[in-house]
């Protein structure tokens, strides 16, 4: 064999080993490659699932949920009747909520009942006669309440009587006897008057005016004079007035006859004769 001939043989060899190793190499890269698993790691799968339980069929599945829903139901044949028994009262306790509304009942009950039997009562009770207003109240001595009208600019005011008193001028006693009713001359010749604090239009309490030396009702505009006398505002009449009585010692006693006051004079009575003496309180009366 010649030099030429062994290299060809020998390139020949080199071809045919290297075509081996490419084909081999070309095999191991299609098999692990793109997520493929090695020879070792699907071995371990098989041997794995050998040890798993075989999955259940869908008809397995449904036969099972059948079966379960037919064991969970009872018939309506085997369901017996059991009669009611009451249950014992003693037994029933009363709860939290049913004592508080059963106590809240009965406090409001005998609230009631309280009130309504102080009320028959205190109707039923007779009028004081004496010491507050509704009976005979005392006023004080005659010189010392004549002293406190011109020490209050005319006019005194005696809350226990609720009751305004002013003097009334001896001079003006003959138009008062063809006027006022005899029960209430004998205070008026004493020079004392007793006024209701309350205005015969609407019962609202009339104050004095200082200026106009008038009573002036805040509520409508009804106005007196001193004594009492209406003289202008919606008012039907004077003010109403009670009976003044003076002892021997000069006690004066005002009788608020239980509460009800004397009506006073009609409209256009005047027997005073007195004017506003200033400007009015309340405007638009006069």
């Amino acid at each position: 064999m010649n030099q030429t001939a062994a290299i060809a043989l020998v390139i020949a060899v080199v071809v045919v080993f290297g075509a081996v190793v490419f084909l081999t190499a070309a095999r191991r890269t299609d098999v692990r490659g793109a997520g493929a698993l090695s020879r070792e790691t699907r071995k371990r799968d098989k041997d794995s699932e050998v040890d798993l339980p075989a999955a259940p069929t869908g008809r397995a599945v449904e036969r099972a949920a059948v079966v379960s829903r037919s064991t969970s139901l009872a018939k309506p044949d085997d369901l017996a009747l059991v009669p009611w028994v009451p249950p014992d009262p003693e037994a029933v306790g009363v709860s939290r909520r049913v004592f508080f509304n059963r106590a809240y009942i009965g406090l409001m009950l005998l609230g009631i009942g309280g009130f309504s039997a102080a009320s028959f009562v205190g109707f039923l009770w007779p009028v004081g006669k004496g010491g507050g207003f509704g009976g005979k109240v005392g006023a004080g001595k005659l010189d010392d309440i004549l002293l406190n009208i011109r020490l209050n600019n005319g006019f005194y005011y005696l809350p226990e009587a609720r009751t305004w008193i002013t003097a009334y001028p001896p001079d003006s006693i003959p138009k008062a006897k063809q006027v006022y009713q005899s029960a209430l001359l004998p205070g008026m010749e004493a020079g004392l008057v007793a006024l209701y604090q309350k205005c015969p239009h609407l019962g609202c309490r009339v104050p004095n005016c200082p200026s106009s030396q008038w009573f002036e009702c805040p509520c409508h505009g009804s106005q007196y004079n001193r004594v009492g006398e209406k003289k202008a505002g919606p008012a039907p009449r004077g003010m109403d007035r009670f009976i003044v009585s003076v002892s021997g010692g000069g006690d004066v006693t005002i009788d608020t006859l239980g509460g009800a006051a004397l009506p006073g004079p009609p409209i256009g009575v005047n027997t005073t004769g007195q004017e506003a003496e200033g400007p009015h309180c309340i405007t638009g009366g006069h």
